[in-house]
């Protein structure tokens, strides 16, 4: 069992909706993943635990996107509904919004990736993260990658994170396992 500490935070990774089925970039099943993330939300908040929520804020020029020579099709554009947050999503009144790929020539898969996470976390005394959301092989897995490298112990909810393939996910999640993050799920996680 892992029990939340004052020095622990929840990290809600690209919960949006071009990430859900319905959107422009889709992870099959995130939709199916929204009601465990509420789940933590609400267990980090109600113990006073900061929750902070990253999210893709691409520019219509963004670097990544395949009009513009990119890996991906067009998504998250700043001020877009595809860049809302999902609908049934739930997060607290305070949750700290990270906005991240905002500047035009930069890719940003990681939530610390030109940032302020990393300054918000450390100035509130954060030691352990909490990581969920999407997509596991893609922004989940280099948000921890980034945590692990910045020093944070980091836990992997691995009930409340989704790839894009069952596969892939297992791939990402072994990998986040050997890079020394650990896989938790909410039955081993006492407040």
């Amino acid at each position: 069992m892992v029990r939340i500490t004052p020095h622990d935070a929840l990290i809600v990774v690209d919960m949006q909706n071009d990430f859900m089925p319905w959107g422009r970039l889709p992870v099959p099943g995130a939709d199916g993943i929204i009601d465990k993330v509420n789940h933590y939300c609400k267990l980090f908040s109600s113990k006073g635990n900061p929750v902070f929520a990253t999210r893709d804020w691409h520019p219509e020029n963004h670097v990544s996107f395949d009009i513009n020579g990119g890996r991906w099709p067009v998504h998250c554009v700043q001020w877009s509904r595809g860049a809302d947050f999902a609908n049934g999503l739930e997060l607290p009144p305070d949750t700290f919004i990270v906005n991240k790929g905002d500047r035009p020539e930069l890719e940003a898969y990681s939530g610390f990736q030109g940032t302020l996470l990393d300054s918000l976390l450390k100035e509130r005394g954060i030691r352990r993260i909490f990581v969920c959301g999407v997509a596991a092989e893609f922004c989940v897995k280099n948000t921890c990658i980034g945590a692990i490298n910045l020093g944070y112990t980091v836990f992997v909810l691995t009930d409340a994170v989704k790839g894009l393939s069952r596969e892939s996910e297992e791939e990402a999640v072994e990998e986040l396992l050997l890079a020394g993050a650990v896989a938790l799920g909410s039955s081993l996680i006492k407040p």
